[in-house]
C-alpha cells in the first residue's frame, strides 16, 4: 500500500479516531473513471471473446474517452481557470489533476493502438478481414480507389488554403480533418504552403473494397483518411502536396444555460445545441508521424499545449470502427444472438396480471417489449383516464413516444416530463417534446436546477371499486435498442401506496408545492440520501447489537462522501459490505480500521451493468431497493430521482439471489485495492460462467 493510503487520525479525549474526512481516503472521480476505461479496453484483449466484439471494446474504450475530455477535462479546465484552489474530497487541486489526467490518459491511447495495430489487425486479417495499407494496393484496387475519390468524395471536398485572406477556419468538435503542406503556386501565384481539409460527417469512414476487384478479398477495407492522402493532390491542381496528415480537435461540450434567467428551456437550449460544437478546445489528435512544425501550428492556433496533443498511430477517431461488425456477415466472430424472455401475462392483459401480483423485468434477459404493450394497452382501454410517464432517453423515432401520441389522440390525459438536458440527447428530446405538443400532450420540463432522471409511468384507470394506480418504476431509460445492451430492473406494480407516491413526485414536477412525505418511495433532493444512510447506520447498529447485519450494493458510481463516510463507519463496527461498480468509485477499500470488511468489485462483460441495487439485511428481514440514482453528489442533491422498495418477497428473493450472483463472479470482475488498483478476479473457463453469461444461460433456457 503506498503513502497516500496512510490514515490520517484526530486527537480525542478518550483514544485517537481516524477523520473519515480526510483526503487520504478517497480516490479521485477523474482518475478512477480513467480506470473505468482501462477496464473496457483490457476486453480487447481477451481471447474468450469473439473477435467482432473485442474491436467494440476498443471503440467504446475511444467514445468514452471522448466524452471525458468533452466533459470532465473541460470542467476541469473552466476550475482551473475560475477556482484554482477548489479541491474534492481527494484533496487534489484542479492543476494537479490536470496533470495527472494527462499521463494517465497519454498512456491509455497509446495502449489503445497497441491493442487495436498489434492484436487485433493481425487476428482479424487470419479471419481474412484486412485494412489495406496504401502500400498494399494493387494496381485494379488503385484504379477504383482513385475512381471512388472523384465520384464519391472530391465534389463533397473543400480544401481551404491558409493565408491572410483564408484564415484558419473553424474546426468542428471531434471531425475529421488533414493539414496539407503544399509547394509551388496557384493560379493567383500564392504559395502559403499549407491548407486545410474537412472530411464531411456523411462521409463513410471504412470504404469497402468489392470482392470482384482483382487482389481484393471478402473484407477488404480501406480508411478514409487513407483514400484523401492518397490522391490529395487531386486537390490542389498544378501544385504538389508534400505532406497530408490527420487531425481531430475535442471542444467543451457541456450546455451552458443560465437557468434562473431563462424563460424558455427549450428555447434556450436550442440555441446552446448550436454552438456545442464550437466549444474551447481541449485536446488536439494527429497523425503519429505529423511533422512537430505542423502539429505545434496546430497546437497553437487552437490555443492548447504539449499536454494536449495525442500522436496516434492510426486513424484519429477509432470509434468509427463500430460500424464494422455489420458490414461483416461472420455470426462466429459476434456475441450469439438470443431472445429475450417474454412476460406473456403483461403482453396478454397487463391490468389484470397487475391486479394479482407485481411483475419484475431484468433487462435484456427480460424482453422490453411487456413495457411498450403496457403503454400501448393503456393508451387503447376506454377506463384508463390518463397516463403520465418521464422520458430522459428514449432514441429517435421510438415506440415509447408512438404509444403516447397514440394515447393523447385517443383522448387520454397525456402528461410527459421530458428532460431536455439529458446530455448528449438534447436535441432528439427537443424533437419529441414537440411532437408530443402537436397532439395534446402535457409536456413539462421538470424542475429549474434539477434534472428529472427518476424512471417512471403512472397510469390511472377507472374500475368498479374507483379510480386505480398502475405504475412502471425502472433503474434505466425508456429505451428499446438499450434495453438490448444494458442491465436495468423494471418493477411492475398496482401497489395503492407506491401509486400515490408517484402521483405525489409528478406533483412535483409538474406543479407548486411544499414537499410531500411518501409511504413507500425514497425521492432526491429530499429523502433518498438521508435514509439511505439511516438504513446503512442501522446494519451498524444491528451488528453491534448482535443482530445480522450485512449490506450488499451495486451501482455505476461511488462518489458521494457523505455515502462513502456511512459506509467506513458501518466497516469500523464489522458490518460485512459487498459492492459491485462498475465505474468510477472514490472508496478505497480494505483500509486498516476504516474499511477492512468493505470489498468492491467492477463486472465489465457483453452487457453494459446499469442496474442500481441496494440491500440491507435488516435484522434478517432483508430489504431491498432499486433505483434510477448513483450514489454521488448530482443524484443524490441535484437530480429529481426515485428509489422503490420490493415489496414482494419472491420477487425480492430473486433480486437478492442475481445480486449475489455478481458479487461471487470470478470471471468478469475486477477486483479494487485501496490504492485504487484493480485486479482480475478470474479468466474464463468451462467450469466457470461470470454473472452475465449465468443469467443469460438462464434467461434463454426458461
Amino acid at each position: 500500500m503506498d503513502s497516500q493510503t496512510n490514515v490520517a487520525v484526530k486527537a480525542t479525549d478518550e483514544a485517537p479516531s481516524p477523520d473519515l474526512a480526510a483526503p487520504e481516503l478517497y480516490l479521485n472521480r477523474e482518475l478512477s473513471l480513467l480506470a473505468f476505461n482501462k477496464r473496457v479496453l483490457e476486453q480487447a484483449l481477451d481471447e474468450s471473446m469473439p473477435l467482432l466484439e473485442r474491436l467494440k471494446f476498443v471503440c467504446i474504450a475511444s467514445s468514452n474517452l471522448d466524452e471525458f475530455f468533452e466533459i470532465r477535462v473541460a470542467g476541469l479546465i473552466k476550475m482551473a481557470e475560475l477556482n484554482p484552489n477548489q479541491r474534492g474530497a481527494d484533496g487534489k487541486a484542479p492543476q494537479e489533476l490536470l496533470r495527472e489526467i494527462a499521463d494517465r490518459a497519454h498512456a491509455l491511447v497509446d495502449e489503445q493502438y497497441r491493442v487495436f495495430n498489434d492484436v487485433l489487425l493481425p487476428a482479424m486479417e487470419q479471419e481474412k478481414i484486412r485494412f489495406l495499407r496504401r502500400s498494399e494496393w494493387t494496381t485494379e484496387q488503385d484504379h477504383w480507389l482513385e475512381n471512388y475519390f472523384h465520384e464519391e468524395l472530391m465534389p463533397v471536398l473543400s480544401p481551404i488554403g491558409l493565408d491572410p485572406a483564408h484564415p484558419f477556419p473553424r474546426i468542428l468538435n471531434k471531425s475529421l480533418n488533414f493539414i496539407v503542406q503544399l509547394q509551388g503556386k496557384d493560379a493567383f501565384g500564392r504559395n502559403s504552403g499549407f491548407a486545410v481539409v474537412q472530411a464531411p460527417r456523411a462521409l463513410p469512414r471504412l470504404i469497402q473494397i468489392p470482392s470482384h476487384i482483382k487482389g481484393s478479398g471478402p473484407y477488404d477495407f480501406v480508411f478514409l483518411s487513407s483514400v484523401i492522402h492518397a490522391y490529395v493532390d487531386d486537390l490542389f491542381p498544378g501544385m504538389q502536396a508534400t505532406g497530408c496528415y490527420q487531425f481531430r480537435i475535442t471542444r467543451n461540450s457541456d450546455l451552458l444555460v443560465d437557468e434562473e434567467e431563462t424563460e424558455d428551456l427549450l428555447e434556450a437550449l436550442e440555441g446552446e445545441l448550436a454552438q456545442r460544437q464550437w466549444g474551447d478546445s481541449v485536446r488536439l489528435e494527429v497523425a503519429q508521424n505529423c511533422p512537430e512544425h505542423l502539429w505545434r501550428y496546430l497546437m497553437e492556433t487552437v490555443h492548447l499545449t504539449p499536454a494536449d496533443v495525442y500522436q496516434v498511430n492510426g486513424p484519429v477517431n477509432l470509434n468509427r470502427l463500430m460500424a464494422l461488425p455489420d458490414l461483416i456477415e461472420r455470426p462466429e466472430l459476434k456475441f450469439p444472438a438470443f431472445t429475450p424472455r417474454v412476460h406473456k401475462g403483461m403482453t396478454q392483459d397487463a391490468f389484470a396480471t397487475l391486479r394479482e401480483r407485481d411483475v419484475l423485468l431484468h433487462h435484456p434477459y427480460d424482453s422490453f417489449s411487456p413495457v411498450l404493450e403496457f403503454l400501448r394497452q393503456a393508451a387503447r382501454d376506454p377506463n384508463v383516464l390518463a397516463i403520465k410517464q418521464t422520458l430522459y432517453r428514449t432514441g429517435a423515432k421510438s415506440p415509447v413516444v408512438e404509444a403516447l401520441i397514440e394515447a393523447a389522440r385517443a383522448g387520454k390525459e397525456v402528461t410527459v416530463v421530458v428532460e431536455l438536458r439529458a446530455r448528449f440527447d438534447e436535441a432528439e428530446n427537443i424533437d419529441l417534446a414537440e411532437a408530443l405538443q402537436e397532439v395534446g400532450a402535457h409536456v413539462v420540463y421538470g424542475v429549474v436546477g434539477y434534472k428529472t432522471h427518476a424512471k417512471m409511468i403512472l397510469v390511472v384507470r377507472r374500475e368498479e371499486s374507483g379510480l386505480r394506480h398502475y405504475v412502471h418504476l425502472g433503474t434505466g431509460n425508456y429505451h428499446p435498442k438499450t434495453a438490448r445492451l444494458y442491465t436495468d430492473y423494471g418493477l411492475f406494480t398496482s401497489d395503492t401506496k407506491i401509486g400515490h407516491d408517484v402521483h405525489n413526485v409528478f406533483l412535483q414536477l409538474t406543479s407548486l408545492g411544499k414537499v410531500t412525505s411518501m409511504e413507500r418511495l425514497l425521492n432526491s433532493p429530499f429523502t433518498l440520501q438521508r435514509t439511505l444512510i439511516q438504513r446503512i447506520d442501522r446494519e451498524a447498529d444491528n451488528h453491534r447489537a448482535g443482530k445480522p447485519a450485512r449490506i450488499r450494493a451495486k451501482m455505476n458510481s461511488l462518489v458521494d462522501a457523505s455515502m462513502i463516510q456511512a459506509l467506513y463507519r458501518a466497516s469500523q463496527a464489522g458490518v460485512p459490505i459487498e459492492l459491485v461498480v462498475r465505474g468510477m468509485c472514490c472508496l478505497r477499500p480494505g483500509l486498516p480500521g476504516i474499511s477492512d470488511t468493505i470489498r468492491v468489485t467492477s463486472v465489465i462483460g457483453r452487457f453494459l451493468e446499469h442496474t442500481r441495487v441496494f440491500c440491507f439485511e435488516n435484522g434478517g428481514e432483508p430489504e431491498v431497493w432499486l433505483s434510477s440514482a448513483d450514489w454521488m453528489e448530482r443524484n443524490l442533491y441535484k437530480r429529481v430521482e426515485v428509489a422503490f422498495p420490493v415489496l414482494d418477497a419472491r420477487l425480492r428473493k430473486r433480486v437478492l439471489a442475481e445480486l449475489q450472483c455478481y458479487i461471487d463472479d470470478r470471471v468478469r470482475a475486477w477486483e479494487l485495492d485501496a490504492d485504487g488498483h484493480y485486479t482480475r478476479t478470474g479468466v474464463p473457463d468451462e467450469d466457470h460462467a461470470g454473472a452475465q453469461q449465468t443469467l443469460l444461460f438462464e434467461a434463454t433456457a426458461t
